[in-house]
């Protein structure tokens, strides 16, 4: 697929993190309460410009997983869950990624482990997303028109999360009640420019 690359700046581009509270707008998956966590940082050189999300991240590019990196792990973390949600969705908060049981030593993901197939440095797991149940990565892929927010998610828990392979979101959030002690968010938009619809 063809996409526009948005032009390159000199030097890194650093999204800033966007350090979410307990949410009643859905913004954090399944109203997981947040409350009392550490405050984890979460970046990436790439996968945001100026609050806009690369179309090269999504389905109108070449729908590869972002680079992340994440810093302030507390002491006591199990295990880390990433999530990449759009609680813009039309039918309530839809899941783009799914990460969980992630080593606690663990700083970043390059780009591109978002791939069903790719082993993820360190261990953990790869969940279903929103696309029937798929393995792995799926990119912001909103109605023409329509701008969206996605938000990268980090969690710290207090230990492994003792789920079978190919977790959902619902399985992996229950999981997690009342075992999150650190989170951290980035938070990026994305309007798509014409309609193309994601193969089942």
């Amino acid at each position: 697929m063809r996409y526009a690359e948005a032009p390159l700046v000199l030097g890194s581009l650093m999204a800033a993190a966007v350090l979410l509270a307990a949410c009643s707008d859905g913004s954090v998956p399944g109203g997981l309460s947040v409350e009392g966590a550490a405050p984890i940082t979460v970046t990436s050189e790439r996968f945001v410009t100026q609050d806009t999300i690369r179309s090269r991240y999504t389905c109108d590019g070449i729908d590869l997983s972002p680079d992340i990196q994440w810093s302030g792990v507390p002491e006591g973390t199990g295990s880390l869950v990433l999530f990449l949600d759009d609680p813009d969705a039309s039918g309530g908060t839809f899941s783009h990624w799914l990460l969980y049981d992630l080593p606690p030593s663990m700083t970043g993901l390059p780009e591109g482990r978002g791939i069903a197939s790719s082993g993820l440095p360190g261990g953990g797991y790869q969940g279903q997303n929103g696309f029937l149940g798929r393995l792995g990565y799926a990119g912001p892929c909103p109605p023409a028109g329509e701008t969206h927010r996605y938000l990268l998610h980090v969690y710290a828990v207090d230990g492994l999360l003792d789920l079978a392979e190919r977790a959902t979101s619902s399985e992996v959030i229950e999981a997690m009640e009342g075992r999150v002690v650190g989170y951290g968010s980035l938070t990026g938009t994305y309007q798509r420019q014409y309609e193309q619809e994601r193969s089942p």
